[in-house]
């Protein structure tokens, strides 16, 4: 059984994991379409963890307010019951049927999206097969003396609830929980009145997932974690002593006890929603008071703010989390770029010093972006993903080198500047630093175009290629013309302004390499992302 879930839900989140990812960045302009869209994206993956902890790292990325993230969590909660639904059907005498059809697919299909729902057909089968097997399995537990005295536990519900709530928070999926209640019920082990408060604790339970994505973000993710809780657990005190009346009206919906059940736990949840939607901004004002904001003395040690080893079993959405950390690299990345000529021309030993070591916040996010990937390249991918994955690892490489020539060859220029007593200069200066503007810009659009995957901007780098080489033809027939120049040390001056402009050039060639990348990614069709305009743009200077 939790094989067939776990084939069935990770073919579904690998086939449509950034499309759904695209869905909830662009369905949350208020709460109602945030709750649509929840409830949409959750349906589809059969994970309302998947979905909160996304929503996490879209709030913890500024991607999303901790308002607006309330809608979507509330709408991944109504989506988590569609499995249970699903599971309702008795449909376990065809369940070897679906997975001979399933595994026909998977293995005559050529195509790869075809095989993927191959995967997922047979999942299904293997899923209401399991359910079968346990059912046999369970079926002597109805005269088993000691079980039946621990069933008897359940008559009180403050009992079931905690019990639930623990075992889901073990096995993190409330979607498992729920489906071993269905079965244990369809085999008379289980009453309804005993059954509803398992369903409430499952509730309370599937919220580990999230808070223990949100360690070490940002207090704003923190908080969007502490309000699916905060829901959950309001939700189920609300209806903790109402246990009798929710099992009548599920009775009256279906006299069939599988189905009952899970009318229960669609009940709860759209019930809730019904209520907490009109309440977001109160929920929002308490959990900041539950979590405040930190002191300004407090300083970010975070490495990566997005990399949750959660969404691994998602890769699309695991990539898409790694695109937002190639972003921040990026940024950093230019900030040294931007840096660089100004303190190598005119910084003392300490503005040096304080360039080289910015390369260490390069270094220390690139190996972790290069650790994830490295875990994630483990994980089941599609081709599309395995060849994003590739891309992404390039274009890490290439804006930590960008890190490293400033951290080593230019600093060392500046350096050797500063021990020869060399002076740049006017007329030099004003030539390099068009160049150093033009690179700027360049590294710039890189960034830019890796973060919202837009060929057009990729094209742009590629394109000031004839600027730049015009502006590097220029400024070398300068520098020629100034060696014969009757200065003091210049020859050592022109070795040092040479060396400054073949590491501008080392760095647009990494700018460049990096727009290929993205042009490559966007004009393979089956391959190609959707907008990631979301993302924050790194605008030029």
């Amino acid at each position: 059984f939790l094989f067939g879930m776990d084939q069935m839900t990770s073919t579904l989140r690998l086939a449509a994991g950034e499309r759904m990812r695209s869905v909830l960045a662009k369905l949350t302009s208020n709460r109602f379409a945030g709750v649509l869209a929840g409830t949409f994206v959750t349906s589809v993956i059969q994970s309302s963890s998947v979905t909160t902890v996304l929503v996490v790292g879209f709030v913890s990325a500024g991607l999303m307010t901790l308002q607006q993230s309330i809608g979507v969590i509330l709408g991944a909660e109504i989506g988590t019951t569609i499995t249970a639904q699903i599971i309702a059907f008795k449909i376990t005498k065809a369940a070897l049927g679906i997975v001979a059809l399933g595994f026909a697919i998977q293995f005559l299909a050529r195509q790869e999206r075809l095989q993927q729902y191959g995967t997922m057909i047979l999942g299904f089968g293997l899923l209401f097969f399991g359910m079968n097997v346990m059912a046999d399995a369970t079926e002597p537990l109805r005269d088993a003396e000691p079980f039946i005295q621990s069933i008897h536990q359940l008559n009180r519900p403050l009992t079931g609830i905690l019990l639930a709530a623990a075992f889901t928070a073990i096995v993190q999926s409330s979607s498992a929980t729920t489906v071993l209640v269905i079965v244990l019920a369809s085999e008379g082990v289980l009453e309804l009145e005993q059954a509803v408060p398992l369903i409430l604790g499952a509730n309370i339970g599937t919220c580990i997932t999230a808070l223990l994505a949100s360690i070490g973000k940002p207090r704003e993710a923190v908080r969007a974690a502490f309000v699916h809780a905060t829901f959950n657990i309001l939700g189920v005190t609300l209806w903790f002593s109402f246990i009798d009346q929710l099992a009548a009206l599920a009775r009256l919906l279906s006299s069939d006890l599988g189905r009952q059940i899970a009318h229960t736990h669609t009940i709860f949840n759209v019930t809730n929603t019904c209520i907490f939607i009109w309440l977001t901004t109160p929920l929002a004002r308490f959990v900041t008071f539950l979590i405040p904001d930190r002191s300004r003395a407090f300083t970010e040690t975070t490495v990566s703010r997005h990399l949750d080893p959660i969404l691994l079993q998602t890769p699309p959405l695991a990539l898409a989390t790694v695109r937002m950390e190639l972003q921040r690299l990026g940024i950093s990345a230019l900030h040294m770029v931007r840096e660089s000529l100004p303190t190598v021309l005119h910084g003392s030993q300490r503005d040096l010093d304080q360039l080289q070591s910015l390369d260490d916040d390069v270094d220390a996010l690139h190996a972790a972006i290069l650790t994830y990937l490295a875990r994630l390249s483990r994980e089941n991918l599609s081709k599309c993903d395995s060849r994003r994955l590739h891309d992404f690892l390039l274009m890490a490489n290439y804006l930590e080198n960008m890190g490293d020539m400033i951290e080593s060859s230019l600093v060392t220029a500046g350096r050797h500047r500063l021990r020869d007593g060399l002076v740049i200069s006017g007329d030099t200066e004003v030539i390099l630093m068009e160049v150093h503007h033009e690179v700027c810009q360049t590294v710039a659009q890189s960034v830019r175009a890796i973060a919202t995957a837009d060929s057009a901007i990729a094209q742009n780098v590629l394109k000031a290629k004839q600027e730049i080489s015009h502006l590097v033809g220029r400024a070398e027939d300068h520098l020629s013309r100034r060696l014969i120049a009757s200065e003091p040390h210049r020859l050592a001056a022109y070795r040092l302004e040479s060396e400054i402009m073949e590491h501008l050039k080392r760095i647009y060639y990494f700018a460049k390499r990096i727009a290929r990348l993205v042009i490559d990614e966007e004009s393979d069709g089956n391959c190609k992302s959707p907008d990631s305009a979301s993302a924050h743009d790194p605008q030029p200077a």
